[in-house]
């Protein structure tokens, strides 16, 4: 892009200053642009003058800096440079402050120059200061450049005049000032000298860029034969191949020429072999890009001096990349799949297939497509520059089968089913967890839970197509009564009761003193020892089962005050109701000295009053019962009486 706006630039100042080149101009021989990149610069070795280099910005009267941009000097008092003459940002350019007495503040020897060529020198200057500056009456930059012999003798000069200060909102506008001048024979070098003729104080003010010499001698062009402009469009694959003319004004005594060629966008050309002539013919180009060509020329035996010569315009052969259409050369898929068909790289597209079927879309897609869609289908691919592809599939559409995996089911846990798939060819099922073989037609299916058993069938042409069927498992029932219980008599107690399975019935038997037989944690209050059996009935036919619970009831313990062993008969023993209930009671009885006189682990008989089998004397005597339940130990007196 840089190469492009400078020729543009360059042609506008040509039309506008007679002193720079009006023929063909050659590459830059010399092109001095003060450098690039994040850095300010630095010292410039080519200013062989007095006046001296500052690093920062806002140089002083007789100074020069090397910046990529400039703002805020002088109390705003020039304009804000932020990129050099050619756009780039980070481009550096020469900033000048001019001394207080006219003076050179460029001066450079150039070197490796052809003798007897003309060359254009042109510089890019801009007058940094502000119209409104300096009350509206700033000096301004009156610039001599001349082009010297090394001996000192001017070989030409060129003033620019006052350059007034015409700034865009503040920003410079650059402008290109240049002249040509031909080389003296025998000399290759130059002596460059830019002069401010205007002295210094409020203006004066000016930056430089892009210093160039150039080879300057006769127009040279160069054409398309048959075709209108400097570009031509072909595509990929087929015949490219052009020739070039070439034409040439007077200027040279005797001129040679070259033709070139560009891989790189013009950044570098290279001299194409034995191509010495005004015409040329391209060979044909296979590989898509951007070829480019120019001719040189210059006087015999300076041909092969690149600062010798000049530089035709550029003509370019655009070889355009056909699209690629990836298709299959066949196609095979079943009814129960997707045609697609996509292709790329194109602008524009065409398809044209069975059933009168066609399409400007890239791609074909038919969901379920018919047998009657197979045949052969025909594509064709256009790409932006009209380049055109065309390619064909041949699609083969097989009818699929038709899978079937039966019916859900219902079992009870622990049981199988048989399950039963048709559609014939291959079978596979999926999960194989409790199957007893995945790979065959009819497979018992035992699963722990419900499961979703999927077929895929596979027939002769590799269609596969899927069905399925739920086993359900019915969870068997399950009861658990919940621990044994203790009550004392007269108390209640709430049953723990646990159900389990798949639709169920329960109760509790017996059921008397039980609040509801029909609730899982029922309030039972039995008056003795009950065994409560909890049922779970499977109303989906997987059976029945039960389980218990014990309620122990510690019965109410009656103990008398006295009784009277005289064998008549009536009240003739200490008869503790009840106690038997508790068949681990340990039950002493003690004389008023503490003597045990009756002792019974466990309650078989009661006492007749005896001890070693003699009849005790009336008194009252005293008992302790431990009932080994846990409960405080019973405790009194009794008396036996006559």
């Amino acid at each position: 892009m840089r190469t492009y706006l400078l020729i543009f630039f360059i042609s506008i100042a040509c039309s506008l200053r007679a002193q720079l080149c009006q023929g063909s101009l050659g590459d830059p021989v010399v092109h001095i642009t003060f450098g690039a990149g994040n850095s300010t610069g630095g010292w410039f070795n080519s200013v062989n003058t007095n006046y001296q280099y500052i690093s920062g910005d806002c140089p002083q009267d007789g100074f020069y800096t090397i910046r990529h941009q400039t703002a805020d000097c002088f109390m705003d008092t020039w304009n804000y440079i932020q990129q050099d003459h050619t756009g780039d940002p980070q481009g550096n350019f020469m900033l000048i402050n001019a001394s207080f007495d006219p003076s050179d503040f460029y001066l450079d020897t150039v070197k490796g120059l052809c003798p007897g060529t003309t060359y254009e020198f042109a510089a890019w200057i801009t007058n940094i200061l502000r119209k409104y500056a300096c009350n509206y009456q700033g000096k301004m930059p009156n610039i001599t450049f001349t082009i010297e012999k090394t001996d000192g003798n001017i070989l030409s000069r060129y003033d620019s005049g006052d350059i007034p200060p015409d700034d865009n909102n503040g920003a410079s506008i650059w402008k290109q000032y240049g002249f040509y001048f031909t080389m003296p024979q025998n000399e290759s070098s130059v002596v460059v000298r830019m002069r401010n003729n205007q002295a210094g104080g409020c203006g004066n003010d000016l930056a430089l860029d892009d210093i160039t010499f150039r080879a300057c001698r006769p127009t040279l062009g160069v054409s398309i034969l048959g075709a209108v402009r400097d570009t031509a469009d072909v595509c990929e694959g087929v015949s490219n191949i052009y020739s070039f003319t070439g034409q040439i004004s007077a200027g040279f005594n005797s001129p040679a020429l070259q033709w070139q060629t560009s891989n790189d966008s013009g950044l570098t050309w290279n001299d194409i072999v034995n191509q010495t002539t005004t015409q040329y013919t391209k060979p044909q180009s296979i590989t898509p890009g951007e070829y480019l060509y120019r001719m040189a020329a210059a006087e015999q035996g300076n041909i092969h001096n690149s600062a010798c010569r000049i530089n035709s315009n550029v003509i370019a052969v655009n070889v355009n990349a056909i699209p690629h259409i990836n298709v299959p050369v066949s196609y095979s898929l079943c009814t129960n799949d997707t045609l697609v068909l996509t292709v790329s790289g194109g602008k524009t597209y065409n398809w044209q297939g069975p059933n009168n079927f066609t399409s400007q879309d890239s791609a074909v897609i038919i969901p379920n497509p018919a047998a009657s869609w197979s045949g052969t289908w025909y594509t064709e691919a256009t790409s932006a520059k009209g380049c055109e592809s065309f390619d064909t599939t041949l699609v083969t559409i097989h009818v699929a089968p038709v899978a079937g995996a039966g019916s859900d089911v219902s079992i009870c846990q622990g049981s199988s089913a048989q399950l039963t798939g048709s559609g014939g060819g291959n079978y596979a099922w999926q999960p194989a967890t409790g199957l007893s073989a995945p790979n065959i037609y009819n497979p018992q299916a035992s699963p722990a839970d419900s499961t979703m058993y999927i077929l895929t069938v596979t027939d002769g042409n590799n269609c596969v197509v899927k069905d399925s069927v739920a086993v359900n498992v019915w969870r068997n029932p399950t009861a658990d009564a919940g621990p044994d219980k203790l009550i004392k008599e007269g108390e209640f107690v709430t049953l723990d009761g646990a159900v389990g399975g798949t639709s169920i019935s329960y109760n509790w038997r017996p059921a008397y003193n039980i609040d509801d037989a029909n609730a899982l944690q029922p309030v039972v209050s039995p008056a003795q020892d009950t065994v409560y059996t909890l049922t779970v009935t499977s109303l989906v036919g997987c059976g029945v089962v039960t389980d218990n619970v014990f309620i122990r009831v510690l019965q109410k313990v009656n103990i008398p005050n006295a009784f009277s062993p005289n064998g008549d008969g009536i009240n003739d023993t200490w008869a503790i109701q009840k106690l038997i209930t508790y068949p681990d009671a340990d039950l002493f009885v003690f004389n008023r000295y503490g003597q045990p006189v009756f002792h019974s682990k466990g309650y078989y008989k009661p006492w007749d009053g005896s001890y070693n089998g003699q009849r005790l004397p009336f008194g009252t005597y005293y008992y302790m019962i431990d009932l080994k339940n846990g409960l405080p130990k019973l405790s009194g007196w009794v008396q036996i009486v006559y």
